[in-house]
C-alpha cells in the first residue's frame, strides 16, 4: 500500500520498493516476540493488571505471520527469479509487473470490504469504542508523517526521498495486523474490531 501512495505522491520507487522489503523481513522475525512483549510484559510493568482475554502466545501469532506474510514474500521471490529468468526482464518488468500489480490493491480491499462486512454490526454497537481508537490513531499518523516530513525537508533532503521517507514512517501493515487478530482471536473479536479500524484512518 505505501507502494501505490509513494508513486502517487512522486516519491523514490526504488528507495520505497528497498525500505518495505526490509521492513517485510524485520516483521517477519521480530513480529511475534514484540506481540508478546507488549500484550503480556509490559502493561504489568506499569500497574495494569492481567487480562487473561487477551494473553497471547507466540506460535498462533507466528504462524499468522508467515502464513500472510512470510508465504506471499516466498512467493513473490520466486516469481520474480524465475519470470525474469524464462521470460527476460523487459517482459517482466514492462508487461507482467503492470498487469499484475494491481492485484495488491484488490486483494486488501477485498480484505477490508469482508471485514466490514462481518464487523458492521459491531462497529455501530461499539460506536464510543471505534472512537477511542481512532483519536490515538490520527495523532499517530499526524506526527509520523510530518515529523519526518520537516525535519528531512530542513535538512536538505530532496522531495522525492522526503515523502518516501515519511510514508514509510507513518505507514503499518494493517492487513497483517487484521490477519494475526483475526488468527489470534476470531474474527468477531474486540481486537479484530480494533484492527478494522486502522484502515480507516491510514487511507484517508
Amino acid at each position: 500500500m505505501v507502494l501505490i501512495w509513494n508513486h502517487l505522491a512522486g516519491g523514490d520507487a526504488n528507495y520505497c520498493a528497498i525500505l518495505v522489503a526490509i521492513n517485510s523481513i524485520l516483521q517477519i522475525a521480530l513480529y511475534s516476540p514484540y506481540s508478546v512483549l507488549f500484550i503480556n510484559l509490559v502493561p504489568s510493568w506499569f500497574g495494569a493488571p492481567i487480562d487473561r482475554s487477551i494473553h497471547t502466545d507466540i506460535w498462533p501469532i507466528a504462524q499468522s505471520v508467515l502464513i500472510y506474510l512470510g508465504i506471499p514474500l516466498l512467493a513473490g521471490i520466486i516469481t520474480r527469479f524465475s519470470l525474469r529468468w524464462l521470460k527476460g526482464e523487459q517482459w517482466y518488468d514492462f508487461t507482467f509487473i503492470p498487469h499484475f500489480a494491481p492485484l495488491a490493491l484488490v486483494g486488501l480491499l477485498y480484505t477490508i470490504v469482508v471485514m466490514f462486512a462481518n464487523q458492521g454490526h459491531e462497529i455501530i454497537a461499539h460506536i464510543g469504542s471505534v472512537f477511542r481508537v481512532m483519536v490515538p490513531m490520527v495523532m499517530y499518523f499526524l506526527v509520523m508523517f510530518f515529523v519526518p516530513f520537516f525535519v528531512l525537508k530542513a535538512i536538505g533532503f530532496e522531495y522525492a526521498m522526503v515523502v518516501t521517507q515519511s510514508f514509510t514512517a507513518a505507514s503499518n501493515n494493517f492487513e497483517l495486523a487484521i490477519a494475526v487478530a483475526v488468527g489470534a482471536y476470531g474474527i468477531q473479536s474486540e481486537q479484530a474490531l480494533a484492527a478494522t479500524v486502522g484502515p480507516l484512518i491510514e487511507v484517508p
